[in-house]
């Protein structure tokens, strides 16, 4: 794996500091921030491959700075991780209904932080290579397109309808209809969802799966209720 950029837009320098010498050994390019608009400016700039983000930021906010960010087309699928002493579940509720993958509370061990990065990184690395794989395939059947009622999706171009309108989904979002779509009628646990979209070793809660699951919802409007809940065992998408 190349040394992937890992922005790290965070004001407090021992917290920078800890970073930077836990992630020493990673092989990981790490550029540092401490304003949601000096991140933003390097992100436009230069890009980067993974954020780390916090809330209580001077100036511009974390949940400001990941508005801007996943409003973005060319960042839609960067894997973005929020680390912050704000651990209520409110914050937690709006940082991955903005867009956030994962959301991870201070005091928090350096070492669970780097996994759950690597796993992004993962996530990020599969997507492009089933995007390229998708794009290679000449003559055979499409198996990238679905559509179910007034749903369409299409994998390889990451587009989603609802009748004529499109749907302004996040990466995740995309990545749970996707695997709903083309696997109707099949129940998923929530770990078996994550397990699906992300890999075997991706660290999630359920709150954070259902969280996703009503924000999908709701962007669907009508045809939301095609996600059914399995109670005491997850979801399965009707058709």
């Amino acid at each position: 794996m190349s040394a992937e950029r890992i922005l790290i837009i965070e004001d407090d320098p021992e917290i920078q500091e800890m970073l930077r010498y836990s992630f020493a050994q990673e092989g990981w390019t790490l550029i540092h921030a401490k304003t949601g608009e000096e991140g933003l400016e390097h992100l436009r700039k230069a890009g980067a491959d993974c954020i780390i983000l916090d809330i209580m930021l001077p100036g511009m906010d974390g949940f400001k700075t990941l508005k801007k960010i996943r409003s973005d087309e060319s960042f839609r699928g960067l894997p973005i991780i929020m680390c912050t002493a704000r651990g209520e579940e409110t914050d937690i509720v709006t940082g991955l209904e903005l867009g956030a993958d994962d959301y991870v509370v201070k005091p928090y061990s350096p070492r669970v932080l780097a996994a759950r990065i690597r796993a992004g990184l993962r996530r990020k690395e599969m997507a492009s290579q089933e995007a390229a794989t998708a794009s290679e395939a000449e003559g055979s059947q499409n198996k990238s397109f679905f559509r179910h009622g007034e749903l369409s999706l299409d994998v390889e171009r990451h587009t989603a309808f609802l009748g004529e309108t499109p749907l302004d989904l996040f990466a995740t979002e995309f990545a749970i209809l996707a695997q709903f779509m083309s696997h109707p009628d099949i129940v998923f646990s929530r770990q078996k969802l994550i397990n699906a979209i992300r890999g075997p070793d991706y660290p999630v809660t359920d709150r954070s799966v259902d969280v996703q699951i009503l924000g999908l919802r709701k962007k669907l409007k009508s045809c939301g209720d095609m996600i059914e809940t399995i109670r005491g065992v997850g979801y399965r998408f009707k058709i």
